[in-house]
């Protein structure tokens, strides 16, 4: 359940800029350590460690963080099973990114470092598709899972990326979605200018959910413990630039969910020059409203879940990532929900962190007929219609959004 009483945080410097104007505006108790980290059995998942999260805003910078973060209840792993790859709407999207990556900025026979590459489908993408080789660094990699294209292009290190790796040169350096799993991100962005050097020429993509669409639409489902760090397209670039690096774009992609930067490293700090780096003042906004609007969002959710279950209504989620997780910790729900669904095998037959819920496949559901399917991300809509019909399924869709 999320405290509104929420204590001043101790006086701490925000991790982006190192100032202390924070506005503590969010928090959560209780929640799981891990969310796309599944466990083998029900007893496990539901005794998995949990810990509290409280976000503040800094209002020099604007950047986003859970000041009560403590790193070592992580455990990245092989077992950590975040891929969205086996959708085929996230596919398009990604190879979509990629050719345009390498058709506007010319990334063909060139070596690429992932820092934080997952389970290296991006990395593997951008290599195949610009006779590029590759180096991806992830605790997570399963590189056994490779297509035969792609052994001999990419190194995998199955390891988290700190000063020890900064010997690694690349042409081009990409970061998707581990920024935000990172408590000192200046510090980390540092280390990573430091590792370029002279290398001038050498160009970074990285690649975060944006903070923006989660205090419009009151996600509280997009807050988690693993995301320490959250940012605005305005709180991202202003940390390149503190860290001496130069913007060369800043916008939004995937339905807005997403920021992508791209830069160069400068001698200096930079100065701000585009007109998306200007959020600094309707983020704060954001902040103020969201402490109530996403109070109301809980409720909500809950009392419409618990409705469904007073009428007999069987409820199915499909989604068991992290946004599954989120949702049914902080409304507190359990028994609400009969059944959760998701494409990735390797999820199937396992159990979510917190509330124990066994993930399943979509065809399960011909067994035990949804009256409702909670969408977890709207994204997905079209592809989880028609993955529904071709079972011969057409319970109520509702997107969670």
């Amino acid at each position: 359940m999320p405290d509104q009483n929420i204590a001043i945080a101790d006086s701490i410097s925000c991790p982006g800029c190192g100032e202390s104007d924070q506005r503590p505006f969010y928090s959560v108790e209780n929640i799981p350590c891990h969310s796309v980290l599944l466990m083998e059995t029900q007893q496990q998942a539901e005794s998995y460690p949990r810990a509290d999260l409280q976000l503040s805003f800094c209002g020099n910078c604007g950047f986003i963080w859970n000041t009560i973060f403590d790193p070592s209840r992580n455990d990245y792993s092989v077992s950590y099973e975040e891929t969205q790859h086996f959708s085929a709407r996230f596919n398009s999207f990604a190879h979509e990114l990629v050719t345009e990556l390498i058709e506007r900025h010319g990334i063909r026979q060139k070596h690429v470092l992932e820092i934080g590459c997952g389970k290296g489908e991006f990395l593997g993408l951008l290599c195949e598709l610009g006779d590029n080789t590759g180096t991806g660094i992830d605790p997570g990699c399963r590189p056994e899972r490779f297509p035969p294209a792609w052994q001999s292009r990419i190194q995998i290190i199955q390891d988290l990326y700190s000063e020890h790796y900064t010997h690694l040169k690349a042409d081009v350096i990409c970061c998707r979605h581990t920024l935000e799993h990172i408590g000192p991100v200046s510090e980390f962005l540092t280390t990573v200018r430091k590792s370029i050097g002279d290398r001038h020429d050498t160009l970074l993509f990285f690649e975060v959910p944006d903070i923006r669409i989660v205090l419009d639409q009151s996600r509280f489902w997009d807050i988690y413990y693993e995301h320490c760090s959250y940012f605005s397209l305005g709180s991202l670039a202003r940390l390149f630039r503190r860290c001496s690096f130069d913007i060369v774009s800043l916008e939004r992609a995937f339905d807005d969910q997403y920021a992508l930067i791209v830069a160069r490293p400068s001698q200096h700090a930079t100065s701000s020059n585009l007109p998306e780096e200007d959020d600094l003042g309707e983020v704060s906004e954001r902040v103020s409203k969201f402490a109530a609007s996403s109070t109301t969002a809980i409720t909500h959710w809950r009392s419409l879940l618990k409705q469904f279950h007073q009428r007999g209504k069987r409820v199915a989620v499909w989604g068991a990532g992290s946004k599954c997780v989120a949702f049914l910790t902080t409304t507190g729900i359990g028994p609400e929900v009969t059944s959760v669904i998701d494409i990735n095998p390797y999820k199937q037959g396992r159990f979510l962190p917190g509330t124990g819920h066994r993930v399943s496949s979509p065809e399960a559901l011909t067994a035990h007929p949804p009256d409702v399917v909670l969408l977890m991300n709207s994204v997905y809509e079209q592809e989880v219609r028609q993955s529904l019909a071709s079972m011969h399924l057409y319970p109520e869709l509702v997107a969670v959004e």
